[in-house]
């Protein structure tokens, strides 16, 4: 009987070591995940803090902007970008091949490469060089019959008027990101160019802050705000932008504790 009852309460302990060590694996897991989805959001789509309207688009010179936040000892780089949503046809082996509803980013080729690693995902050829030239996201390549580079796509953007405009880009790079957070659905192209297709000349949808210390992002955040007390600027840190996508992962850390 003593033995049953030594090798029951063994039994037991064992059950909640093993219950504890569980939990911890999958807190673990889960918080690692957290904090490379946090990573990757913040190299590829919004830095250490982003910039954005509250209204509509920001219409302050980009030069400017770019030179105020780089004064700042702690920022590493600002870019900005511009956003819109293309209708994408190609023709692969003698066949049309339309895709609608695809995400398309304006860059700016010397700026986004110091602000952003996007560039890093480019599995082949290269990124935005040009006016003309366009990085397929992977998935965007598959669905236009298997995009190479080298190949023409012809891009329609809805401008601010309601007006169709068209035009033709030759495929510089593959983008493939490993995280899945890149722009692997996404065309992405020269700023400029995108400008011009939506008739917005000298206008941006956000500017991405990369800072030499995440830490401070806050602070930097906090400096902006009080700087331009007038203007209808919107700064989050990668956090505070991306809580809709964080927060399942938040809810299962929660759950876990």
């Amino acid at each position: 009987m003593l033995f049953n009852k030594k090798g029951s309460l063994v039994g037991a302990v064992l059950a909640v070591t093993i219950g504890i060590l569980v939990i911890h694996v999958n807190f673990v897991i889960f918080q690692g995940l957290f904090d490379a989805i946090v990573r990757d959001i913040s190299d590829y789509k919004t830095g250490d803090v982003i910039i954005t309207d509250e209204f509509d688009f920001i219409d302050k010179s980009d030069q400017s902007l770019i030179r105020w936040f780089e004064r700042i000892p702690v920022v590493k780089a600002a870019t900005p970008r511009l956003s819109a949503t293309a209708e994408m046809n190609m023709t692969k082996n003698g066949k049309l091949i339309e895709e609608t509803k695809i995400p398309l980013v304006g860059v700016d080729p010397f700026n986004d490469i110091r602000a952003s690693t996007v560039h890093e995902t480019v599995s082949d050829g290269s990124f935005v060089f040009s006016r003309n030239s366009i990085v397929l996201g992977s998935n965007v390549a598959r669905d236009l019959g298997g995009a190479q580079v080298g190949d023409s796509v012809k891009v329609l953007v809805v401008d601010r008027w309601g007006q169709d405009q068209v035009r033709r880009f030759t495929v510089s790079g593959i983008a493939n990101s490993p995280g899945g957070q890149g722009f692997d659905y996404s065309g992405v192209i020269h700023i400029d160019t995108l400008r011009d297709m939506m008739s917005r000349h000298g206008e941006t949808g956000s500017f991405m802050v990369k800072l030499y210390d995440h830490s401070k992002a806050l602070e930097v955040k906090e400096f902006f705000l009080r700087s331009f007390p007038n203007d209808d600027f919107i700064a989050e840190t990668t956090e505070e932008a991306s809580e809709a996508q964080l927060e399942g992962f938040r809810s299962g850390i929660a759950m876990i504790n």
